[in-house]
């Protein structure tokens, strides 16, 4: 796989290495002068740890070019248990709704769009102390399927997804992401062989039809590493898949905690229970973010309701997401994109070029790979 996917050259300051792909942001910002308090460090053996809070949203399990969702959002805050629970009143106070449970919906509505400015301002509570890593779903899929098949994905998988959408047009490009998408996902409900057969064929169609443009290597390639695709679908058959290589929440975790602990911190993630986050799973977390040199001392669980951390990471998650969709979409809102922008993990994983020059935290960032590796 690739160092780098995007735009411009890699900043090496922002980010670090994992498993030879950088992954990971710039450093955060030390405590707001406002008098807004961060995060306590906790006390672990005489050393300090930053403990951080996350949520998602917009999972769709392995369906990710058919799901509800085309943007994945993982956001995460560093605030006090206190500090956040007081921040979350006074949203309650401000939206004065009957339900019992507050989700990014109830910001996003019109009528709330003054609660939702002040939430993201540079005034407000999270700024300087939130992060959200942003994952377009589709360029995933190319991005997985890419490097699952060939050596040198890298430069690959980004021509592929912008030029491919060009050359195939928008019916087929739907046809060769939903073939992509089959042919990685684990849960197959027809024959073995049937999501490489279909890939394949799709593949072999669109080099006939589309030769000489500038996806044509590419295509060959791909057409010429079938064994690879039978290789894994044999892998992914004969039992458990520990890192599902489709799911985009494992490897933004891990680039939440090399973000948070940039300039050699260590950090504890505070995350809401999920049936993905397994026991096995949470060890190859802290393992993969260690080795990558993330300063990850701990991962725990919690239920959302009963951290007000993690809610405030779950109304970031579900905003991020619709803004950064809407962007996707040509229907963004430029106001609440700029309130958006500083929030935005550099090393978010996203291909489309209009909408990250938009949505991107700095200027020239550079949207990298996931930094989880196919399984061959």
């Amino acid at each position: 796989m690739s160092a780098c996917r995007g735009f411009g050259s890699p900043d090496e300051s922002c980010g670090i290495l994992v498993m030879g792909h950088k992954i990971g942001g710039c450093g955060v910002t030390g405590n707001r002068e406002d008098g807004v308090r961060a995060a306590r460090p906790v006390s672990v053996g005489g050393v300090g740890v930053l403990e951080v809070a996350c949520d998602e949203s917009g999972s769709d399990g392995e369906n990710l070019t058919g799901g509800n969702t085309d943007v994945f959002a993982h956001a995460s805050v560093r605030l006090s248990v206190e500090s956040a629970a007081g921040h979350v009143q006074e949203i309650r106070g401000r939206i004065r709704s009957p339900a019992e449970e507050y989700k990014a919906n109830h910001l996003l509505r019109e009528k709330h769009r003054a609660v939702l400015e002040w939430l993201l301002a540079p005034a407000g509570p999270i700024h300087g102390h939130a992060h959200v890593h942003l994952t377009e779903k589709a360029f995933f899929v190319v991005d997985r399927a890419v490097d699952l098949l060939l050596d040198d994905a890298s430069a690959q998988a980004l021509t592929l997804f912008r030029e491919g959408r060009r050359a195939f047009g928008d019916e087929r490009w739907r046809v060769f992401l939903a073939a992509a998408n089959q042919l990685l996902r684990v849960r197959n409900d027809g024959e073995p062989q049937e999501p490489v057969d279909a890939f394949f064929q799709e593949v072999d169609s669109l080099r006939r039809a589309h030769s000489g443009t500038p996806v044509s290597g590419i295509l060959d390639r791909l057409s010429a590493a079938r064994l690879r695709a039978d290789a894994y679908r044999a892998g992914v058959s004969g039992g458990p898949t520990l890192i599902p290589v489709l799911n985009p929440l494992l490897p933004a975790i891990v680039a939440t905690a090399a973000h948070w602990s940039g300039g050699g911190r260590s950090v504890r993630l505070v995350h809401d229970r999920q049936n993905m986050l397994t026991p096995e799973r949470i060890a190859w977390i802290e393992e993969t973010a260690r080795r990558a040199g993330a300063g990850l001392d701990g991962f725990r669980l919690v239920v959302a309701r009963e951290d007000p951390r993690v809610q405030l990471a779950d109304f970031l998650a579900g905003i991020a997401r619709k803004i950064a969709s809407d962007e996707l979409n040509g229907r963004g809102d430029p106001v609440l994109t700029a309130l958006l922008r500083p929030y935005v993990d550099p090393a978010s994983v996203w291909g489309d070029e209009p909408s990250w020059a938009r949505l991107r935290s700095t200027p020239g960032g550079t949207p990298v790979d996931s930094g989880v590796p196919s399984a061959r």
